[in-house]
């Protein structure tokens, strides 16, 4: 049986009201004891944690890893090696693959496949329709017991509202969040930025932000009338975080997220980037202003959930015109640095507000159990080092694929160590896989 011992570490776990400065010994998969000076056992792995920051493990609820069948931008190993990198104790992993995971036998087999090839825990994601049509539900109930952790069609709306409602009719029963890529194609058609003054100056084609909000505003009164729990993926839009509001207000089961990439760029990066499609995400980053009220939503609580939307791509899909590349950028290894650099370096949030945005509320949303440092919790966790400074470079990405606008970045704060299941997966940002 491993047995590690995590010294000298702030102990912080806002859910539990903890905030101390101690040891944490893991023993096999499960966190054994909690004090001050403990004893390391014969054997047992060090790790020097003063002056970190020892929470409770991250979750990312909203990654594509490509598999099955499109692992030359992504697989199961590089996927979660990426994601051990950047903090993460687990994943769920979205459903618009090839063939898309819409039945229970292709959850069982994503869920066999982590357990062989995984370096993080692993929650796949069913999709609504079939196929991603958006004409036929899925078998939800199956999928559901096959250990499908919600539903959603990421990558593609839903564009039909009875569809979406009988969908959420049907999840109720298993209370299984339904969650929405908010898009009305209609209004965004070939866009491929945001539609604005950048858009217009550049000669792009854009994607309005009602785009966006029409479908929120949508999923917001069927969430009333259905009684469902509904997740709004990657916000992006001020009117959308104000509906998210307004819903929650009149008592909507409703939950929201952002990316870092809505919380840190504007549609400028697009010029500033000279056009580079590593630039070009769906929905598009957008004006300062937007910005400004995803960092609102951030702080006071609107917005529950910090998630990545990490979509890998091969160079050949982006290094084309803007208009035909595709649309995603990875996220893993950037998330934390950046929320840690651009959300609490300067008080938009605290260092405990972004532990329940990424680890806790997460959990929650998807019906797992939240990690914890408390006795007898399993041992998954993440190690922050507020003041490493570093630079994001491509070439020690664990991702197969390097399509970020990050890439040169300088940050202040970094993941340090990740344990998944009691067992060592990273450190000082290297990943361990044996």
């Amino acid at each position: 049986m491993s047995v590690l011992l995590i010294r000298g570490g702030r102990l912080l776990d806002p859910a539990r009201g903890l905030d101390r400065v101690g040891d944490l010994l893991v023993e096999g998969s499960r966190i054994r004891a909690i004090g001050t000076d403990l004893p390391a056992p014969e054997g047992a792995r060090v790790v020097d944690a003063t002056g970190k920051v020892v929470a409770p493990g991250f979750i990312d609820i909203h990654v594509h890893l490509r598999v099955p069948g499109q692992e030359y931008k992504e697989d199961m190993r590089t996927g979660t090696a990426a994601a051990v990198r950047g903090g993460f104790v687990g994943v769920v992993c979205m459903p618009n693959t090839r063939p898309v995971v819409d039945s229970a036998p292709l959850v069982s087999h994503l869920l066999d496949l982590a357990a062989r090839e995984g370096l993080c825990r692993v929650w796949p994601a069913g999709a609504i329709t079939k196929g991603l049509k958006g004409e036929e539900l899925a078998e939800i109930g199956e999928m559901w017991a096959a250990g499908a952790c919600a539903i959603t069609d990421d990558g593609r709306p839903v564009d039909r509202a009875e569809t979406m409602r009988q969908a959420m009719i049907y999840a109720r029963q298993f209370d299984l969040p339904v969650m929405d890529h908010c898009e009305d194609r209609s209004l965004s058609g070939s866009g491929c930025m945001h539609e604005g003054r950048v858009s217009s100056r550049l000669g792009l084609k854009g994607m309005p932000a009602t785009a966006e909000e029409v479908h929120v505003a949508r999923d917001i009164l069927l969430a009333l009338e259905t009684g469902a729990r509904v997740h709004l993926q990657h916000l992006s839009s001020r009117r959308s975080v104000e509906l998210v509001r307004w819903g929650k207000a009149l008592g909507a089961r409703i939950t929201a997220e952002a990316t870092p990439h809505h919380f840190t760029l504007t549609d400028q990066i697009v010029a500033e980037m000279g056009y580079s499609a590593n630039t070009k995400m769906n929905p598009p980053v957008r004006e300062e202003a937007d910005r400004q009220a995803i960092l609102e939503g951030l702080a006071d609580g609107t917005i529950d959930v910090i998630a990545t939307d990490h979509a890998p791509h091969h160079v050949d899909e982006k290094d084309v015109e803007y208009p035909l590349a595709a649309f995603g950028i990875t996220g893993l290894e950037t998330a934390v640095g950046l929320a840690l650099d651009r959300l609490v370096r300067p008080g938009v949030i605290s260092l405990e507000q972004l532990i329940l945005l990424m680890s806790t509320r997460p959990a929650q949303l998807i019906n797992r159990t939240p990690p914890a440092l408390a006795e007898g919790a399993e041992a998954d966790i993440t190690v922050l080092d507020l003041g490493r400074t570093w630079t994001v470079r491509a070439e020690e990405m664990a991702s197969k694929s390097k399509n970020s606008p990050f890439i040169g970045w300088t940050l202040t704060g970094a993941p340090y160590a990740t344990i998944v299941g009691g067992r060592l997966r990273m450190l000082e940002m290297k990943v361990i896989a044996e």
